[in-house]
């Protein structure tokens, strides 16, 4: 392995995909992100948390087969920063991240997926600095579900920094994704993963 310090003309992004891999190696569950050139440390999701991507993931196979909610693809967020994010899924062509590696090219994406932890950072990381990246990268839909207000959020019509529209409704309450997603949930079944 190289030193860091070795390397002539490393930039953020490269110092933090190094940490990223070692501290992967060397503690399992740990996931970090590099947002708006801060690091992150996500928390290790909770049974609650799988089986809401696990929900998700099986809507989407039954109405968009083509696709697939990757719950462990990096993403390169942020071009002029170099940002790197791990969404709890990313939703594309089944196989956009072929051959890409740890961190993957956004392009193809069509709906990223944040599913709230119960840590300290949660407020400021998946409502202030991920929509934010994500819009800043074109990403066409971000849905961020939210177990703490039992509400789920899509953000939409990305625009530079900022997405256009957001829309939150109650855990309970249809939500549709449009184009190009084009799926309705129906969010009842949230209900029974608050915790």
């Amino acid at each position: 392995m190289t030193a860091l310090v070795d390397r002539p003309h490393s930039t953020l992004t490269d110092y933090f995909e190094e940490a990223a891999r070692i501290i992967d190696q060397a503690e399992e569950g740990a996931r970090l992100e590099l947002i708006d050139g801060k690091i992150w440390s996500k928390a290790v999701p909770d049974g609650d948390h799988g089986r809401i991507i696990q929900w998700l993931t099986r809507i989407c196979m039954q109405h968009r087969p083509e696709l697939w909610l990757d719950p462990s693809q990096g993403l390169k967020v942020q071009s002029y920063r170099g940002g790197r994010a791990r969404p709890d899924g990313s939703l594309a062509p089944s196989d956009a991240f072929v051959g890409q590696g740890e961190w993957a090219d956004p392009g193809p994406v069509l709906m990223v997926v944040e599913v709230t932890s119960h840590d300290s950072d949660t407020e400021k990381r998946v409502r202030v600095e991920k929509p934010r990246a994500y819009a800043e990268t074109g990403i066409p839909l971000y849905l961020l579900i939210d177990r703490e207000a039992c509400e789920v959020t899509l953000y939409s019509e990305p625009d530079g920094g900022r997405y256009e529209d957001v829309h939150t409704v109650p855990y309970g309450k249809p939500l549709h994704l449009p184009d190009p997603v084009g799926i309705t949930l129906e969010t009842e079944a949230l209900k029974d993963w608050v915790s």
